[in-house]
């Protein structure tokens, strides 16, 4: 029974039309959070972490449950600025969002964040959409089906050697003492958004992305799913594979490239204990 059949007979919703849900959601929210952009009054929190929030992070989040979740009711839902749901974990779908990824660069009026929103299908992402509404940037993807930036199919970068490659990471990283071996010359810039960085790369707009930090499910579930339909592969620094919908929704660091390039890294940064 295909897919589309099977729909039409029970009811359920297809793929492409939570993909549907899932773009014009994520497009309100974004256009919704460009309202407090750049706004010198807005309110700003700290998390018991130590970490902003700020009240557009609230706002673009409610709208996004509003938007996904009522439609929706049998889908579980995760986000970082709702309090966990447990019974997420029984559900075979669940929404993952990250209302604003780099919230630090949304305060400070860098237009390094977006909205970034996953559909998880038994523990694997099925659809991702991760969007920069200052640079009018759309990038989604769906299982199967490919990447995309504003509508058009993109690719990961031909691969090609480590040396000369324009890595997305903290420059300061390939100086440290953990490391073996020294790294090559390569050519580094920070992106403030973890999304944004893997839909750069995704894009060909550069060969990889390093963060040997932790990060959670919801900062990557969306972007992953754009590298990997983009031809690029997204593990941990050991190469392992992330799973989603965890009890515990962490994840211990992200490599993100073509898969020659990811291959190259994962020989130098699983030799690392973090």
């Amino acid at each position: 029974m295909t897919a589309l059949k099977q729909s039409a007979e029970t009811g359920a919703p297809t793929l492409q039309d939570d993909l549907a849900l899932l773009k014009a959601a994520v497009r309100d929210s974004g256009a919704l959070a460009l309202g407090y952009f750049d706004r010198h009054s807005l309110q700003v929190d700290k998390k018991p972490d130590g970490s902003e929030v700020s009240e557009a992070d609230l706002a673009v989040d409610a709208a996004l449950k509003r938007e996904l979740e009522t439609p929706r009711k049998d889908y579980g839902w995760l986000s970082e600025e709702t309090e966990d749901d447990r019974s997420r974990l029984s559900r075979s779908h669940v929404w993952v969002v990250d209302p604003i990824d780099g919230t630090r660069a949304f305060v400070r009026s860098i237009p390094e964040w977006t909205i970034s929103a996953a559909l998880i299908a038994d523990g694997a992402p099925v659809l991702g959409a991760v969007y920069n509404p200052v640079t009018d940037e759309f990038f989604h993807a769906i299982k199967g089906g490919g990447a995309f930036l504003n509508d058009e199919p993109i690719r990961v970068g031909t691969d090609k050697g480590l040396a000369g490659a324009r890595l997305i990471a903290s420059g300061g990283l390939f100086r440290k003492a953990m490391w073996r071996d020294p790294w090559p010359e390569v050519e580094t810039r920070w992106v403030n958004s973890v999304a944004y960085r893997l839909a750069l790369v995704a894009a060909d707009q550069a060969e990889a992305t390093i963060s040997m930090s932790p990060k959670s499910e919801w900062d990557v579930a969306a972007a992953a799913l754009i590298v990997e339909e983009a031809g690029g592969a997204v593990t941990d620094h050991a190469g392992k594979p992330f799973a989603y919908n965890q009890a515990t929704p962490k994840i211990p660091s992200v490599i993100g490239a073509p898969p020659a390039i990811h291959h190259a890294i994962i020989e130098r940064t699983r030799q690392v204990e973090i």
